[in-house]
């Protein structure tokens, strides 16, 4: 590992290893030969990945009780309790006591079932840039607080009053966020309890994970107004389902249900739904949970290697996967993890 450190921070390409492939590995190995060098510093310095900067709570004496979080600052009142309601699309919760460290980004443009406005993709961006650097979180939810509807999709009263490079130009912009999401460091999960049609089943697809009501109906309906997915479906849709099935849904514009949605791996996991109709947010949370217990550092580089080794070839991936592992060798986690099995007890994680 150390002589491909070298060899990769030196820039000594051998001829027969792709560019592409090498750009990743040259940009993972940047972060592994400073970890080298420092490794006996890096027990309280933190991180920075691929995908951003990962602050550790700071080191403490014996005589402090909690660690120092990064948090998103200002918070916001949620959108369904300001009187100013109808400006904020877009929200964000932090929860508290045992579910300390899961993040909810809340949609809530009721009026317009959560469809894709420039409003609510500019909130929606400045929501995901903050995350980005939150080390306080270590599971996010995408979820809707109107009934019925996770998102919808474009906004085509908005988009009919665009010139083609106007709706060109915002969806560029619309397949960046959704990039974004998909680019954060700690694992998402879509909590789907209604319709997600269109970009709505796109920002569901940009999140690690999916849950779904039964009740719930998600397509990429594109090809039905004309269109083709352009905010990432038509990349995302096969890679989770599959090349022939995910043709046979763009290409027929066709809805399926949670439970079909399950069985075809589009989502995660699939309940009934509720009387109050968020079954799928509540089994979000469930899963949410058995991620929360588990090292944040190694919860990172395991998204981080997955996500980075899909796209090259298995030897560039295990390369990949080696750099990722190296990260989490000089970290406290791992001292508690080996400490907590050895002496038959529950690790207590602190992201260091």
């Amino acid at each position: 590992m150390t002589s491909l450190c070298r060899s990769l921070c030196g820039h000594t390409v051998k001829p027969h290893v792709p560019v592409l492939t090498m750009t990743v590995l040259r940009r993972l190995a940047a972060g592994v030969c400073s970890l080298v060098r420092e490794r006996g510093q890096a027990s309280g310095t933190g991180f920075s990945g691929l995908h951003g900067s990962y602050a550790h709570p700071a080191r403490r004496s014996s005589t402090e009780n909690s660690p120092v979080r990064v948090h998103l600052a200002p918070r916001r009142t949620l959108c369904t309790n300001t009187s100013d309601k109808e400006s904020v699309e877009v929200d964000i919760s932090h929860l508290e006591g045992e579910d300390n460290g899961i993040v909810e980004v809340l949609m809530c443009r009721q009026r317009a079932r959560n469809s894709l406005g420039h409003v609510f993709v500019g909130q929606m961006r400045e929501l995901v840039s903050g995350l980005r650097h939150d080390s306080a979180a270590r599971v996010v939810i995408f979820r809707s607080l109107v009934p019925g509807v996770f998102c919808a999709g474009a906004d085509l009263k908005e988009r009919a009053q665009m010139s083609n490079s106007e709706a060109e130009h915002f969806v560029h912009g619309l397949r960046s966020l959704m990039n974004e999401i998909a680019a954060l460091p700690m694992p998402t999960i879509a909590a789907v309890d209604g319709f997600a049609l269109g970009g709505g089943l796109e920002l569901a697809l940009a999140c690690d994970l999916r849950t779904a009501a039964y009740t719930a109906q998600m397509g990429l309906i594109e090809t039905t107004r004309g269109l083709l997915p352009g905010a990432g479906g038509s990349q995302r849709l096969p890679r989770a389902v599959g090349f022939a099935v995910a043709k046979e849904l763009i290409f027929t514009g066709r809805r399926v249900g949670g439970q079909q949605a399950l069985e075809l791996g589009l989502v995660n996991r699939a309940v009934q739904q509720n009387q109050n109709g968020d079954a799928a947010h509540r089994e979000a949370l469930n899963l949410a949970r058995e991620i929360l217990p588990q090292a944040p550092v190694a919860v990172r580089m395991a998204k981080e290697a997955m996500n980075r080794g899909i796209e090259v070839d298995i030897a560039s991936g295990m390369a990949i996967e080696g750099m990722c592992y190296a990260r989490v060798i000089p970290t406290r986690d791992r001292q508690e993890g080996m400490a907590a099995f050895i002496e038959k007890r529950t690790p207590r994680y602190t992201g260091e």
